[in-house]
């Protein structure tokens, strides 16, 4: 089968493999589109996510949707046709993190794509791909299979909002309006939120925010006197999301949040942190919540995407055959033209 693998940085490469040995309880899936990620963006541009180093080839994507091309056994939920959305998270189900509802801490998780373990966790971007039966969560023929592979990041997004507690009527702030900033901000529509502004420095995703419900857009970098109105006072925002990863995201979140307000962080921060004004998180008395994958919001996403419940069709940019990897990552890293580029097969 055809394979997607990162040998280190800057050094993506297409190769043949032997596809894995089906067991009872696994389904083999035909991978027909895989998203390309933030972590997957630095995997290959600089052989790593922070401390997660590439020490052997690393198939990467954990956002997949295909069809189902064998089953074991005892397989009972799928049959072989059936379109279906991806769930990257293997999980034990018996250790303390699982058996108390946040199987996103697993002691023993396995997830696409990450070289956080070794040998590293193979990803998705692959001809076939076999996962247990529980990862495969069926949708509707009406579903293009690039926007079934959406329900990882939107995953993500719902769990970042469901954190954050009641958005009924109040105002959210989104800082960092990547893919992943720009489902928080419809979460946040979709769970209440009355105006939902977006923060970042790049027009070109600003304005795709604006096509899915955000209510202002702000480019910190031309205008940054809107960021010092919202932080007039003591701060106006009830809740910040902060998922640009940079610490100076994170700074305007802190600034721009009234007293007892919310900030959850989604984004994965580097950078310097000497600007950044954590003292006024004592000061206000803000409550910060880390929001990591996701639980039970990936069955959440799949419903949503299947229903149209959210549209996220404004996000896909591209989908390039997996025969023009590379082109898909540059298109990938590339702000002002891409907002979901999808690797297909």
């Amino acid at each position: 089968m055809l394979n997607c693998a990162i040998h280190g940085a800057q050094d993506l490469r297409l190769d043949e493999r032997h596809p894995e040995a089906l067991g009872p309880t696994q389904v083999r899936v035909g991978v027909k589109a895989v998203g390309i990620c933030g972590s997957d963006l630095h995997y290959y541009r600089h052989g790593k996510v922070g401390d997660f180093v590439i020490r052997e080839p690393l198939t990467p994507g954990h956002e997949a949707s295909g069809q189902v091309l064998e089953v074991g056994a005892a397989v009972t939920a799928v049959k072989p046709g059936d379109r279906v959305a991806l769930d990257p998270a293997r999980t034990c189900g018996v250790c303390r993190y699982c058996r108390q509802g946040d199987s996103n801490h697993c002691e023993a998780v396995f997830f696409f794509g990450s070289a956080s373990r070794y040998p590293h966790m193979q990803g998705a971007m692959r001809e076939q791909v076999v996962v247990q039966e529980k990862q495969c969560l069926p949708v509707p023929d009406s579903l293009p299979f690039e926007l079934a592979a959406f329900g990882e990041p939107l995953a993500v997004a719902l769990h970042a909002v469901k954190s954050a507690g009641s958005l009924l009527g109040k105002t959210a702030m989104v800082v960092g309006a990547g893919p992943i900033g720009a489902l928080t901000l419809m979460a946040a529509r979709l769970a209440g939120a009355s105006q939902a502004i977006a923060v970042d420095i790049v027009d070109e995703t600003l304005a795709t925010c604006a096509r899915v419900g955000a209510t202002r857009t702000i480019n910190a970098a031309r205008d940054p006197g809107a960021i010092e109105e919202l932080a007039a006072g003591k701060g106006s925002v009830d809740v910040c999301f902060e998922a640009s990863g940079n610490y100076a995201g994170l700074a305007n979140c802190i600034r721009a949040t009234r007293p007892r307000g919310v900030i959850v962080t989604v984004g994965t921060l580097n950078g310097s942190s000497d600007q950044c004004p954590f003292n006024q998180i004592m000061v206000k008395s803000l409550s910060v919540i880390g929001s990591f994958r996701f639980v039970d919001e990936y069955a959440w996403a799949v419903d949503y995407l299947s229903r149209g419940v959210l549209d996220v069709s404004p996000l896909l940019t591209a989908a390039v055959p997996a025969a023009r990897v590379h082109d898909a990552f540059a298109l990938a890293a590339d702000r002002h033209q891409a907002m979901k580029v999808m690797v297909t097969f």
